[in-house]
């Protein structure tokens, strides 16, 4: 609370202003701040390696703390997403999946049937002779 003290007492509004300020946004990725990084990865890429192998590969052979790890997320995200400039685009030829953008589970028309019941008749529509209940089972 110290380093975000206004002129004589902790304001919340005041502090939070001053932490965003401070903070860099937006930030670079991770493989444009680590050229030796970048190049690890697309060499990794050209190979036909996946993100997934190329992370698992950092991970066990460099410790916690080091310059030279980085998530298959981040190389997705830089593969997919050209406005970063850190991987080319050629390299998505590369991946295993051959589609041109990445999309999630929910994001697909399949997806979109998972919570419905296909075929269902609406109640709007049920018969006439439901409505008055009479047999057991039409109620609802």
């Amino acid at each position: 609370m110290g380093k975000n003290k206004g002129s004589r007492r902790y304001r919340a509004v005041d502090a939070d202003d001053r932490a965003w300020r401070r903070a860099r946004r937006p930030k670079l990725c991770l493989l444009a701040q680590r050229p030796q990084l970048q190049a690890f990865v697309s060499d990794r890429l050209a190979e036909d390696w996946s993100p997934d192998q190329i992370a698992g590969y950092l991970a066990k052979h460099h410790p916690a703390g080091s310059a030279m790890r980085v998530s298959h997320e981040t190389i997705y995200k830089s593969l997919f997403i050209q406005s970063r400039g850190v991987l080319a685009k050629d390299l998505q030829k590369h991946l295993r999946s051959k589609r041109p953008i990445r999309r999630c589970v929910h994001n697909t028309v399949t997806g979109q049937w998972r919570s419905q019941i296909r075929e269902a008749v609406s109640i709007r529509e049920r018969p006439a002779e439901v409505e008055d209940r009479a047999i057991p089972g039409h109620w609802e």
